[in-house]
């Protein structure tokens, strides 16, 4: 099964402490596999840790939440070198593509270097529903804000563009986050776009936003664009609770 049109659920969440493992699927998490459509079997989930160097542990941590959840679980490494043979092959035998957060910036290079992009907009136009946290959110719009250079904050504007909106993650819970990317959007740095509180998703059809979804009370999303003054204008969207 696949979604029937191309599926995005860009999100600051998708993951719960465990009781028994590390962390489970979250209700974001849940919702990206319900989007699929898939009936009879195991929903097949690949996971990429890319941003975060293919963390072992991180691995570890999903092939554990796969196991308790029931899912055909596969990942794709880059490093040392990639860990199946054909990418696009892989990516494309998938219900669900969960990429995990760490460097934005990061991530995009190897997707780069591996024709990774490529892959994901191939497998995104047939109908895998393609879902991620922080760095995995950020990933498939324009470009955001990121702290992949560093502490202080900077843009970045090399994003996939498979989404042609700019992307604010941990909206709330980062001081810098809220400011940053309302002045990159209103300097022209970065193209209107969508911020989300921790806990928050935000819900793709093609390239049109379908609506915002949180697995935690009182969260917000926010749709940011330069106004006729040259200034920010931020609006308040209010999530549908899971």
């Amino acid at each position: 099964m696949s979604a029937d049109a191309p599926t995005i659920l860009a999100t600051s969440g998708g993951i719960v402490a465990g009781n028994r493992i590390r962390w489970e699927l979250g209700p974001l998490t849940e919702y990206a596999i319900d989007l699929a459509g898939v009936t009879g079997r195991a929903p097949r989930v690949c996971f990429l840790a890319t941003a975060l160097g293919d963390s072992s542990f991180v691995l570890n941590c999903f092939y554990d939440a796969a196991q308790h959840r029931g899912l055909a679980a596969s990942h794709l490494a880059l490093f040392p070198m990639p860990n199946v043979e054909d990418i696009s092959s892989h990516l494309l035998a998938q219900d669900v593509i969960w990429v995990f957060g760490g460097s934005v910036a990061g991530l995009l290079a190897m997707w780069e270097l591996h024709d990774v992009g490529a892959a994901m907009r191939e497998a995104w136009q047939a109908g895998v529903v393609l879902t991620g946290v922080s760095a995995g959110s950020i990933c498939w719009h324009a470009g955001g804000t990121t702290d992949s250079f560093g502490p202080n904050l900077r843009a970045i504007t090399n994003g996939l563009g498979l989404l042609p909106y700019s992307n604010g993650v941990h909206y709330d819970s980062e001081d810098q986050r809220r400011p940053l990317f309302q002045s990159t959007i209103a300097d022209r740095t970065l193209p209107a776009g969508y911020a989300t509180d921790d806990g928050v998703g935000l819900h793709y059809r093609g390239t049109d936003l379908v609506e915002a979804l949180s697995e935690v009370d009182g969260r917000g999303a926010y749709f940011v664009e330069r106004g006729a003054d040259g200034k920010a204008v931020e609006t308040r969207l209010n999530p549908r609770r899971l």
